[in-house]
C-alpha cells in the first residue's frame, strides 16, 4: 500500500452517491447486500443506514474507498458486520482489512462486544480469502437462494474480539 493514507469515520448521508458507485453489477450487490435489488438506489442504502448500527465510510487519500455497517448487534454479545463495500479503484490497497479492523474496534468499544461475526458467499473467494486471512474462524454454512433462485452457500464466520 506504500505510502497511501486511511482513515474512517461515520457515514453522512451526503456520502451515500459515491458509496452506490462501489457495486458494478449485481454479483457484487448480492455480495454486500443480498436484499437489495440492482441497482443500487440511495432510497436502498439510506434505509440500510437508518435501520443499522454504526454505518462506516473508509477514506483512502482522503477519498470515499469503503463502506461497511452492524445489521445486527446484541451488547456483550456480538456484532454482525454487513454491506461491506470497497470502490473498485481502492480494491487491493488494504481498505477492505482496514475497514474489519476499524469495525472490529467499534464492535468491542460500542457494544462491548465479545465476538464480530461475518458471512460471505461461497462464490466470493476474496471476501472468503480475507476472512481467513484476517482470523475468522469457520462457524457456519446455510444454504441460500440467489436472486436466479439458484442454491449458494453462505459460509459463516466469527472473530473473538
Amino acid at each position: 500500500m506504500n505510502d497511501r493514507l486511511l482513515g474512517h469515520r461515520p457515514a453522512h448521508d451526503d456520502d451515500l452517491a459515491a458509496v452506490l458507485g462501489f457495486v458494478h453489477n449485481a454479483e457484487e450487490l448480492f455480495f454486500a447486500f443480498p436484499r437489495a435489488s440492482w441497482p443500487l438506489t440511495h432510497a436502498q442504502l439510506s434505509e440500510a443506514c437508518a435501520t443499522r448500527q454504526s454505518s462506516t465510510l473508509a477514506l483512502l487519500d482522503g477519498r470515499p474507498a469503503g463502506f461497511a455497517n452492524f445489521y445486527q448487534s446484541q451488547r456483550g454479545e456480538f456484532c454482525a458486520l454487513g454491506n461491506l463495500m470497497i470502490a473498485p479503484w481502492a480494491r487491493g490497497q488494504g481498505v477492505a482489512q482496514y475497514l474489519i479492523g476499524v469495525m472490529e474496534r467499534l464492535a468491542a468499544r460500542d457494544f462491548q462486544a465479545r465476538a464480530l461475526h461475518a458471512s460471505c458467499f461461497n462464490q466470493n473467494a476474496a471476501g472468503l480469502l480475507l476472512y481467513a486471512r484476517l482470523g475468522y474462524a469457520l462457524s457456519g454454512l446455510v444454504e441460500r437462494q440467489n436472486k436466479h433462485g439458484e442454491r449458494v452457500a453462505l459460509v459463516q464466520f466469527c472473530k473473538n474480539l
